[in-house]
């Protein structure tokens, strides 16, 4: 959530970072005047407290001299009933503001350019040169039919579109992945954690997918229960409304989940294969850092993740994202995008995110910074999609034939030797 002081301080100013992420003015001037209405609730309550505290004194005052306390008692009867319903008032307007504030999305860094969507993006690097094919190279879904990995249709009988099932090669691969995933990013500092695939409601306002997404995602009939779109989720909330020691800090962290959501993307657009599904595994990195921590941590995450792609010979690339591509509850962000020859294109891989203090006031985990209490800043990024991950082994690394070439980095995994 947005630090609310900001509306007393600088509305101009917050108003000029959020417009650039797509907020619009009417929401901007409706959620400067219900600051202004839970200001004045505010100042009112307090009012008639301070006038509770001085009568409080007065009645000990008369009570002391032996005086008539009477006329005192039922004024300050009268008063009280007043604090009750000031009170009342002003918590009723703080709910109202922070209602509001939590579907406003994250101010952007001053790093990130303006754009409406992913053709505004500016690419920062790239990384390995694509292998030039002497054959027209195959699309994913062709190679895993073709090598018996992957069945899409046994997915649609066993739910519904966009659901898969892995055989064989495949869903060893799967596994290898995630084992050598996990072990890259432990030996780089972040320590392996395993969580829930179902979550409460309170996880997901904390890391900003409720109340704005709440279609997109799977919940549990009858209960206040969802599955995870992503680790960020459980991990993040891990230290929910938490006050941590400055020594605990940075605290850095990985792990392995199904993912479930609903969102299939644009209409048209990835209807086949395995880049856009409902059900897909991914490993995630989690930071909880000092704000003065917070760049360093996320150059180390852009470079963890970009790593294991080129430990897998994959060809990438590094984007900036714009405003208008930026996610919700991001600061700034960085995609990598992974080169596949069947599409002929980069797609994305990963998103490692910086929320800044966003997430740490919705999920309330702070940090002991002396004798104050501060937000921590948060961060995330997939490190990586599993399934892409295996798109892109497959194109990348297809014979003429229609067979796979194994990355020598996963041999081990596969017991296959070196």
């Amino acid at each position: 959530m947005i630090d609310l002081k900001l509306l007393q301080k600088d509305f101009a100013g917050l108003s000029t970072k959020l417009m650039r992420k797509g907020v619009s003015e009417d929401i901007l001037n409706e959620l400067k005047a219900k600051n202004e209405t839970f200001k004045t609730a505010k100042i009112a309550f307090e009012e008639l407290q301070a006038m509770r505290n001085a009568m409080s004194k007065e009645f000990g005052v008369y009570k002391r001299e032996g005086k008539d306390i009477n006329e005192l008692k039922q004024r300050i009867e009268a008063n009280n009933v007043k604090v009750d319903a000031a009170l009342e008032v002003q918590r009723e307007a703080q709910v109202i503001l922070e209602s509001l504030a939590m579907s406003v999305p994250n101010m952007p860094d001053d790093l990130v350019p303006d754009g409406k969507d992913e053709n505004d993006n500016i690419e920062l690097k790239k990384v390995l040169t694509p292998k030039e094919f002497t054959f027209k190279a195959k699309e994913h879904w062709e190679l895993a039919e073709q090598n018996g990995w992957i069945d899409f249709e046994r997915g649609v009988k066993l739910a519904t579109s966009r659901f898969s099932v892995s055989f064989g090669m495949g869903a060893r691969l799967e596994r290898a992945l995630i084992n050598f995933m996990l072990d890259f990013n432990r030996e780089r500092g972040f320590e392996e954690v395993s969580v829930p695939a179902l979550v409460n409601r309170a996880a997901l306002e904390g890391t900003g997918q409720l109340p704005k997404f709440e279609d997109d995602l799977y919940k549990m009939d009858g209960q206040e229960l969802f599955l995870i779109p992503t680790a960020e989720v459980p991990v993040t909330n891990l230290y929910q409304d938490e006050i941590l020691s400055a020594d605990e800090l940075p605290k850095k962290m990985t792990a392995y989940t199904s993912c479930f959501r609903k969102e299939a993307g644009a209409a048209g657009r990835d209807t086949r294969g395995m880049i856009r599904q409902h059900q897909f595994h991914k490993v995630e990195l989690v930071a909880i850092v000092k704000p003065e921590e917070s760049e360093k941590t996320f150059d180390e995450m852009v470079s963890c993740a970009s790593d294991i792609l080129t430990a897998l010979e994959l060809p990438h690339r590094l984007v900036n994202l714009c405003t208008g591509d930026l996610g919700f509850g991001a600061a700034h962000t960085t995609d990598i995008e992974v080169w596949l020859p069947g599409q002929d294109q980069y797609r994305e891989i990963s998103s490692i995110s910086n929320t800044r203090d966003f997430q740490a006031r919705r999920a309330k985990i702070r940090y002991k910074n002396g004798k104050k209490n501060e937000f921590v800043n948060t961060l995330n990024g997939s490190s990586l999609a599993v399934g892409r991950t295996l798109v892109a082994i497959m194109e990348n690394n297809q014979n003429e034939d229609g067979s796979i070439d194994i990355p020598e980095v996963l041999k081990h995994y596969l017991g296959m030797g070196v």
